[in-house]
């Protein structure tokens, strides 16, 4: 019976992961590694250890990256601290719009971070940009490495 409650868990915190990849307050590949341990732990998986250490692995490189790959973005283009922000900000209202919300917010977020910072929108477009580019970046890297450990875990909870 734990073994089902545990699976359930599992599965939601699989979901959880794949969801945080793109919603900036849950850490989406940690909490899919996360459910992928959960599931190791119950008797429908057995993981090898070179697996569950490259995933982890994996899960704290992307994590890393995450903070530093918008920043870098920004830099590149010439942004600011403020498109970065402008561009969470942007993302979070775009959740609420659909998937194109999703690509155009942190964009329009970015601009308008950079036009508070510098009002100058030639300047605001380049960083904004860069931001986005960089925002959009991290989450591609985190969906990937969700999606590898989503894999395993259906793999190995189906064999």
């Amino acid at each position: 019976m734990s073994d089902y409650i545990l699976l359930v868990i599992a599965i939601i915190l699989m979901l959880l992961g794949i969801i945080g990849c793109l919603v900036p307050v849950l850490p989406g590949p940690p909490l899919s590694y996360l459910g992928l341990i959960l599931l190791h732990i119950t008797r429908f998986a057995d993981f090898s250890s070179t697996i569950l250490i490259v995933l982890a692995a994996i899960a704290v490189v992307v994590t890393i990256l995450d903070y530093i790959v918008p920043v870098w973005g920004t830099k590149k283009f010439g942004g600011s601290k403020y498109g970065t922000r402008g561009a969470t900000v942007g993302l979070i209202i775009g959740l609420f719009l659909g998937p194109l919300g999703i690509i155009i917010g942190p964009f329009i977020g970015a601009v308008v971070g950079e036009l508070i910072f510098k009002d100058d929108m030639k300047y605001a477009l380049r960083a904004g940009f860069g931001s986005l580019l960089g925002f959009l970046t991290g989450i591609g890297l985190k969906l990937a490495a969700s999606f590898i450990m989503t894999f395993y875990f259906v793999k190995e909870w189906i064999a």
